[in-house]
């Protein structure tokens, strides 16, 4: 009787942390499935995705007889606002004679166009509905490569479409797409059609807007392009504000300075920018800045990548003033220069 007395309470103890035992694994695996899942972030991103459709005029001649053919042209772009402003490509909607926006409540709205800027290949459409599903804003500058994402768009024309995968670089910046590059690069599919479309977190946040694919064959081959958030609603900011990007200009072309460039040209630094050509009457002609020159610093930012000194100048404003540092063959020198608003279509580099 003593010995059932006292293995009861030891079969009781056993069975009881069994149960918790099985309890937190059970917790644990479907804790596990749902982070392995992306219905969550789908959920709350979707609705703030849209289809564009484009109604562009080409002109053709047949026999020597003028035509007008019309086409339409497919895309994607983001809610942004809640009063209907929507990122989008500029690609997608250049040259349209009409847009009209597809929303996933199949909805169907003609847009108007705010402005575009071709030198980041983005533009701003405005609708007039009421109850928009304003996509959640995320921080580009928090997105580490590795991350998980996934893109929406509208591949093809085939309707609303989700891939996986993962950040797989930051900061392109020599693709040779748009004039001002700092794109995150991605393995989720991107294919025609989902431009414009939405890079998001899995929370479901803006992280960036699809611009481009790296394709042989047209299709996606595992490496996207899109454009940052934070640099897509600076842009976006702007066109809303002044109808177009407002950007800070120096007028000036300059390249890397590498060892082996400063052996051949006998440079005395193997580092820096080296000038190679000055737009007559521009900020940097009027500051007495000579092709040949080797620039060190702008506004203490050393001068040794020009695809980063090209954007500090662009997101500066006209009427700033800039200090440069720079060395005329053996004489090192400092200036100061008042940066002008960039022309329009401008494409040099600075």
């Amino acid at each position: 009787m003593n010995q059932k007395t006292t293995f009861t309470p030891i079969i009781i103890s056993v069975l009881f942390g069994t149960c918790i035992g099985l309890t937190a694994l059970l917790f644990q695996e479907k804790h596990r499935s749902e982070n392995l899942g992306y219905s969550t972030p789908v959920r709350i991103a979707a609705p703030s995705v849209v289809n564009i459709y484009t109604q562009v005029a080409q002109s053709e001649n047949i026999n020597t007889t003028s035509s007008i053919k019309h086409s339409i042209n497919l895309g994607s772009g983001v809610i942004a606002s809640d009063d209907g402003f929507i990122l989008t490509n500029h690609h997608v909607i250049q040259n349209a004679q009409s847009i009209v926006v597809a929303l996933y409540d199949d909805r169907r709205v003609e847009a108007t166009l705010i402005g575009s800027d071709p030198s980041t290949d983005l533009a701003v459409l405005k609708i007039n509905l009421s109850d928009l599903p304003k996509i959640k804003m995320g921080n580009s500058r928090k997105v580490s490569v590795g991350d998980r994402i996934l893109a929406i768009g509208n591949p093809f024309g085939i309707g609303q479409t989700v891939t996986s995968g993962i950040i797989s670089a930051k900061g392109r910046n020599s693709i040779g797409l748009n004039t001002y590059e700092n794109f995150l690069q991605t393995d989720a599919a991107i294919n025609p059609g989902n431009s414009g479309g939405a890079l998001v977190n899995l929370k479901g946040e803006l992280i960036g807007i699809s611009s481009a694919i790296y394709s042989s064959s047209g299709g996606s081959q595992g490496i996207g392009f899109a454009t940052p958030v934070d640099d897509a609603l600076d842009v976006m900011e702007d066109i809303i504000k002044h109808g177009e990007v407002v950007r800070g200009y120096l007028g000036m072309d300059a390249q890397k300075i590498t060892p082996l460039l400063a052996n051949n040209l006998s440079l005395p630094t193997n580092h820096g920018l080296l000038v190679s050509d000055i737009t007559k009457e521009s900020p940097a002609e009027k500051a007495g800045i000579e092709v040949g020159d080797i620039i060190l610093k702008i506004d203490n930012y050393p001068s040794e990548d020009p695809f980063q000194i090209r954007r500090l100048i662009a997101s500066l404003k006209p009427g700033t003033n800039i200090s440069l540092v720079g060395i005329r063959g053996q004489q090192s020198y400092q200036t100061n220069i008042l940066l002008e608003k960039q022309p329009t279509m401008q494409r040099i580099n600075y």
